[in-house]
């Protein structure tokens, strides 16, 4: 079974003092969180849908889905972790305590303010996701990359080439996934970004699914300008 899981579990620190999580912002007249769910829900690959968002804003976000989307059905509002990876390992539970668990079970984990994505994103995630096991969403880099050890000073200026800028989703079999997680010590967790990590972190591949530069990630006040505008222009192409 193929699950989408939509990563709603973030605060919006660097959204400035805006009173709630910033996937419950609007960018025209819907919450950005419905946004990004609505494409999700076109994929019919999909058994269900989990949304994972913060214990206090659990009931708020059962009632925008029922608000906005009409069948309900397919999507599982459930509370998510500490950290992103604690968030992930909730669906998984979940998915296991449905008898749904085993070997080919595939999870396409996203950004909840990411509204953007492709359905020709998902569709190639999903099918990485099979041939490969593990798969993650990047653009090449077109800026050079700088690295400072101290936040200071330059230490390395990497080969641009070699430069991809991550987006989501990324999806894996979720199994190897979470045995992969659970074989992770403590130290090795406190260096983790994200899920695909994980796995480069093991030693297993990560196979890259191009990306797009509108895919963009909804975290600073000038981002709702752009998602505006680039809203305005899916309307337009409809």
């Amino acid at each position: 079974m193929i699950y989408g899981v939509v990563l709603a579990g973030g605060v919006g620190s660097r959204m400035g003092n805006i009173g709630k999580p910033k996937q419950y912002l609007l960018i025209g007249e819907k919450p950005i969180l419905i946004h990004t769910l609505e494409k999700f829900y076109m994929q019919s690959e999909f058994e269900k849908v989990l949304v994972l968002c913060p214990a206090e804003w659990l009931n708020h976000t059962k009632n925008l889905i029922k608000k906005y989307v009409k069948d309900t059905e397919r999507v599982v509002v459930l509370q998510g972790g500490d950290t992103r990876n604690e968030t992930i390992m909730n669906a998984i539970d979940y998915i296991e305590e449905q008898g749904h668990l085993d070997d080919d079970t595939i999870i396409v984990t996203h950004d909840s303010v990411r509204p953007f994505v492709t359905q020709r994103i998902l569709e190639e995630n999903i099918r990485y996701a099979k041939e490969y096991g593990a798969c993650d969403t990047a653009v090449a880099a077109t800026d050079t990359i700088v690295c400072s050890e101290d936040n200071v000073i330059i230490s390395d200026i990497p080969e641009r080439r070699k430069m991809y800028q991550g987006q989501t989703p990324q999806t894996f079999k979720a199994l190897k996934l979470k045995t992969l997680y659970h074989a992770l010590s403590e130290e090795e967790k406190a260096l983790l970004t994200d899920a695909a990590k994980i796995f480069v972190m093991k030693g297993e591949k990560v196979h890259i699914v191009d990306g797009e530069v509108f895919n963009i990630k909804i975290t600073y006040p000038y981002d709702l300008r752009v998602a505006e505008a680039l809203l305005k222009g899916e309307e337009d192409v409809c």
